[in-house]
C-alpha cells in the first residue's frame, strides 16, 4: 500500500479570492490530503493587521472549497512548529516568500525533516488587498473599516435596499 501524500499551506484567506483557488487547486494536485491552516485573528493581530472577515467565518469558507480535506488554526508564523504537529510531506508557499531571510531557517529544517518545500506563483491582478483598495475608491469600504477589527464593523442585514436585485430571476432567464 502507497503512503498517502500529506500538504499543507497557510494564509489568512480574507475576502477569498480566484488566486485562493488557484494556490488550493495546486497545492491539492500535488498531494492526497490537503491540510490548510487559516491565520488566527490573535496572530494577525500581533502583526499589527486586521482582516474583513472574522477567523471563523474564513474558516467556514476555506472548509467549503472542494480542493481543502481539513483545515486548522494558524497560531504561528513557523511552519516547521506546524510540520510537528502535522507531519506533513510537503508545503506549499506563496512565491513572495521566497528569498525571506526569515523563512529561509524554516526551510532549512522542514526540507533536513525531509519536508517538500514548493513555491506558488501569485495570481496576477488580484488579492484581498487590491479588492479592500477598489472598496475603498468605490465609497463602499472606508480607510477607518481597514483600521477597525472586523468584528466591529456592523452591517445593517435589515436594510431590504441594500440587498435588493435590479431584475426579478424571471427576467434573466
Amino acid at each position: 500500500m502507497d503512503k498517502k501524500v500529506v500538504g499543507y499551506t497557510a494564509g489568512v484567506f480574507d475576502l477569498f479570492h480566484v488566486g485562493h483557488v488557484n494556490h488550493l487547486a495546486n497545492a491539492k494536485s500535488m498531494c492526497d490530503h490537503l491540510i490548510v491552516g487559516v491565520s488566527s485573528d490573535k496572530m494577525i493581530s500581533e502583526k499589527s493587521k486586521k482582516t474583513a472577515i472574522p477567523y471563523d467565518q474564513r474558516v467556514e469558507v476555506v472548509k467549503s472549497c472542494r480542493y481543502v480535506d481539513s483545515v486548522v488554526a494558524q497560531d504561528d508564523f513557523d511552519r516547521f512548529k506546524m510540520w510537528e504537529k502535522l507531519k506533513f510531506d510537503i508545503t506549499f508557499i506563496g512565491d513572495d516568500y521566497f528569498g525571506d531571510k526569515n523563512f529561509k531557517e524554516i526551510e532549512k529544517k522542514l526540507k533536513k525533516s525531509g519536508v517538500k518545500v514548493l513555491y506558488f506563483p501569485y495570481t496576477k491582478n488580484v488579492s484581498s488587498t487590491m479588492i479592500k483598495n477598489f472598496l475603498i475608491e468605490m465609497g463602499a469600504w472606508t480607510k477607518e473599516d481597514n483600521k477597525n477589527n472586523s468584528n466591529d464593523i456592523e452591517i445593517d442585514n435589515n436594510n431590504e435596499e441594500e440587498f435588493r436585485f435590479d431584475k426579478n430571476y424571471e427576467e434573466i432567464y
